[in-house]
């Protein structure tokens, strides 16, 4: 058989051509051809569920037609909402968060009548929540304390606002995650919704709709008479404000406004929860690695023969001086990746030739494998090992990967046109915020919850069954 044929055939295996109900579909499962497919300007556009259409995410970045308007909040995104500068000028936020995580972690280890577990889960899903909520609305809540009462046995208007909040984002994931046989046969919706998706949306959007509202009146109130540019505000500022500033062909609608912020917030709490969970995880099943992330850790934060008792962990040092913390989180996200079928599917706008010589027909929708891709063995050497020192190895092809979709081999936020915005706020955070856990607490597997690493794939891929684990204060202090 010569090259070519050759070629050809494995083209033929790595790529699966299927109908779901009426929907065409194409599922890649080769770095090689799921790089034309995530980088083809004909496949710019994503298919919209009945649930994203009706949560108003058609108006947001995510889900937006490729077009005048995509190309505008693309544009808002990258310029100005998830600019470097921005990043880093709101690292401040994301150490009062991270703070508040490792105080309410601790509070609930005293407790912990069986010698320090802690349920993770709830810890890193409060503290992306409050870390999104500062950097787009520019306030944060005491999640802890949302059921105490005051004196007269009454409910604070900002607890409510908290609890109004946290369920909201809990529906609203529930709701673009959930399969939805209507999504791919039409017509089904009229008489088959047995998760009452149309109904339960329809209930959301008016909460939705008043309290990003609400937020954005404040900050028009706060704002007053001042007109404010986007050039005259501080990098520090919040992402309604960013958006109240914009004028000429950037402004906004306040409805568009609305999506956009409600993306955010939804979008941003999930992927970093879900993310720094699995880290965790992993952390705690290989004892070896969580002891070697400590001692680079303590080496940074504390080192050899300085004086100063160091606690801070900055942005700077977990994004350049720890890499072996980036290693981790790198192949955390190739054992785990975010979304296996690459949940956020791309829609054919066009008959599209790939260069193994087979046409995808316009108006169908393609995804990417990542799971696959991560776990094949010929391109990953002990692929079902959780190794982080293969992206160290200097000889390796794999050293300094990078993982913002320029190397297919491991995408885990797409790529092209359609690449995860978020993706570098994301990734600091969740550097950052396993740097503290594990520099305080020594993570110990509890014995009554072995850590289930089965998988539950919702919007993202999580875990199934909450992280549970010992949290055993380190002596830090020199």
């Amino acid at each position: 058989m010569s090259g070519s044929t050759t070629g050809s055939s494995r083209s033929l295996r790595q790529l699966m051509a299927l109908s779901v109900g009426s929907t065409p579909v194409v599922v890649a499962s080769d770095p090689h051809t799921a790089r034309e497919i995530l980088t083809s300007p004909h496949f710019a556009d994503r298919p919209i569920k009945r649930s994203a259409r009706s949560l108003m995410f058609d108006r947001a970045m995510g889900f937006a037609p490729n077009g005048t308007y995509w190309r505008l909040l693309r544009r808002i995104g990258s310029s100005h909402l998830f600019a470097p500068r921005r990043i880093l000028a709101h690292e401040c936020g994301r150490q009062l968060d991270c703070a508040a995580m490792l105080r309410a972690v601790n509070r609930e280890r005293v407790r912990d009548s069986r010698g320090g577990v802690v349920v993770l889960r709830n810890h890193v899903q409060v503290a992306a929540l409050n870390n999104i909520m500062g950097s787009v609305f520019g306030k944060r809540y005491e999640f802890g304390f949302c059921d105490e009462r005051n004196n007269n046995n009454v409910i604070s208007e900002e607890a409510m606002e908290a609890m109004e909040l946290q369920e909201m984002v809990r529906e609203g994931f529930e709701l673009l995650g959930a399969f939805n046989w209507s999504d791919f046969i039409p017509w089904l919706s009229y008489f088959y919704d047995p998760l009452r998706v149309n109904e339960r949306c329809e209930a959301l959007v008016p909460r939705v709709r008043k309290l990003v509202k609400k937020i954005i009146d404040e900050h028009r109130q706060r704002r007053g008479l001042e007109k404010r540019s986007i050039d005259q505000l501080n990098d520090d500022s919040d992402f309604v404000d960013v958006l109240l500033s914009l004028d000429g062909e950037e402004k906004l609608t306040e409805d568009d406004m609305v999506s956009v912020l409600w993306e955010m917030i939804f979008r941003g709490t999930d992927a970093t929860a879900i993310l720094a969970e699995w880290v965790m995880a992993e952390l705690v099943l290989n004892p070896s690695v969580q002891a070697k992330l400590q001692e680079e850790l303590d080496s940074v934060i504390n080192p050899p023969n300085t004086t100063t008792n160091n606690t801070t962990i900055t942005d700077e040092m977990v994004s350049n001086k720890m890499p072996y913390l980036g290693a981790i989180i790198k192949e955390t996200l190739r054992v785990h990746p975010p979304g296996p079928l690459l949940s956020w599917a791309r829609l054919s706008t066009s008959d599209v030739g790939l260069s193994n010589g087979m046409v995808i027909p316009a108006h169908t929708t393609a995804m990417v494998n990542m799971w696959a891709i991560t776990h094949d063995p010929t391109i990953w050497a002990e692929p079902i090992k959780f190794k982080p020192e293969r992206f160290l190895d200097g000889s390796s092809d794999k050293y300094g990967l990078d993982v913002k979709g320029s190397d297919m081999r491991l995408a885990p936020f797409g790529a092209g046109r359609r690449v995860c915005p978020g993706k570098n706020l994301g990734l600091v955070t969740v550097a950052q915020w396993v740097a503290q856990l594990v520099h305080r607490f020594k993570w110990v597997e509890d014995p009554k919850n072995k850590v289930d690493l089965t998988e539950l794939m919702k919007l993202s891929c999580e875990m199934k069954t909450p992280l549970s684990a010992l949290a055993l204060p380190r002596n830090v202090v020199k």
